[in-house]
């Protein structure tokens, strides 16, 4: 086996990744090195290299979407053998022992690990993974496709129950997560509305042949008071006007892990026991249900594929709105 590889690295957040030669990691107790065939590229990349969400180790190694190969399996793991296909998510590991571990709710854990933040991710030829933290792969999904099962999907599926189960869903922000959400929506029967950028009719077109019934700009009024709602975009703005778009007793889901400022809004938009509530992280619980599902939608996954060494124009396109789908990077 190679000592060196190729990766992606952020130095210092708000400077461009630097393509290095690092050692090849070695696994740890309990963990794997995995050999990455693909790594989907996320908003939430973008928000630790532009240094918005501000606790990441440095130097870093992002990616969170990772589809690899079981190179080397490390001390005390059961379960897993060489040349397994595995799945790394966000959520790289928790204490297991405070009281969200303990309730099932470990994506609160105020100890958790995430990869591509506080561990080297994915933007790299060979990453490293706690094994506890690993999802085996539905099959019939190749590892470009597979990638943003594992955040966009993960998250998008955990939005999309939090919504409650009303039949018409409002999805603001139609990327990586939302084409993935609004595929299962449909399959569960329900309708769904699409709000993307004023005038991005590329986006809305998409939106559609994903299965929305309509689509239209951010802040238009859908032609249906909706159930519920979620949004995608780290767009503050745009929960008064989800608010303004839900019925009494709906739900305004924020998808993201970072959003800017909420502008002040009238009591009245929130009166009739609407609520908005967040989505933090995920659970393996998350992981489980929704790859046993993904593949009996069947979800598709719409994908850019980028070279490694491209991972900063990958950025910029997703910064820019400019990806249909899901970006993703390919060693």
């Amino acid at each position: 086996m190679k000592n060196k590889m190729r990766a992606m690295v952020l130095e210092r957040a708000g400077e461009p990744l630097r393509l290095t030669e690092l050692p090849v990691p070695v696994p740890g107790s309990g963990e794997l090195l995995l050999k990455v065939l693909a790594c989907g590229i996320c908003r939430t990349d973008l928000h630790v290299v532009d240094g918005e969400l501000t606790e990441p180790k440095l130097p870093l190694v992002p990616g969170h979407q990772i589809v690899g190969l079981v190179e080397q399996v490390g001390p005390g793991v059961a379960g897993f053998s060489l040349g397994d296909a595995v799945g790394v998510p966000w959520l790289g590991g928790t204490c297991g022992e405070c009281v969200y571990c303990r309730e099932g709710r470990e994506n609160l854990c105020d100890r958790a690990v995430f990869t591509g933040y506080q561990k080297d991710g994915g933007f790299a030829e060979q990453c490293t993974a706690d094994a506890r933290f690993c999802f085996p792969l539905p099959g019939g999904y190749p590892a470009a496709q597979a990638a943003p099962l594992l955040c966009a999907g993960l998250i998008g599926y955990r939005s999309l129950r939090m919504a409650g189960e009303g039949q018409r869903i409002g999805i603001y922000g139609f990327g990586a997560a939302a084409h993935i959400a609004t595929q299962v929506a449909v399959w569960q029967g329900r309708q769904v509305y699409a709000f993307t950028r004023a005038g991005d009719g590329a986006g809305q077109a998409f939106a559609r042949e994903m299965g929305a019934c309509w689509a239209g700009g951010g802040f238009d009024r859908p032609p249906m008071e909706l159930d519920g709602a979620i949004i995608f975009a780290p767009a503050g703005e745009l929960v008064p006007a989800a608010l303004k778009a839900v019925r009494k007793g709906g739900v305004v889901v924020c998808g993201g892990i970072h959003m800017s400022d909420i502008p002040g809004f009238p009591y009245d938009l929130l009166w009739g026991e609407r609520s908005i509530v967040s989505v933090a992280n995920l659970t393996r619980r998350d992981g489980e249900e929704f790859l046993f599902l993904a593949p009996r939608v069947p979800v598709r996954t719409e994908v850019e594929v980028f070279r490694l060494e491209q991972a900063n124009e990958a950025l910029a396109a997703l910064r820019a709105g400019k990806i249909r789908g899901a970006g993703v990077l390919v060693p």
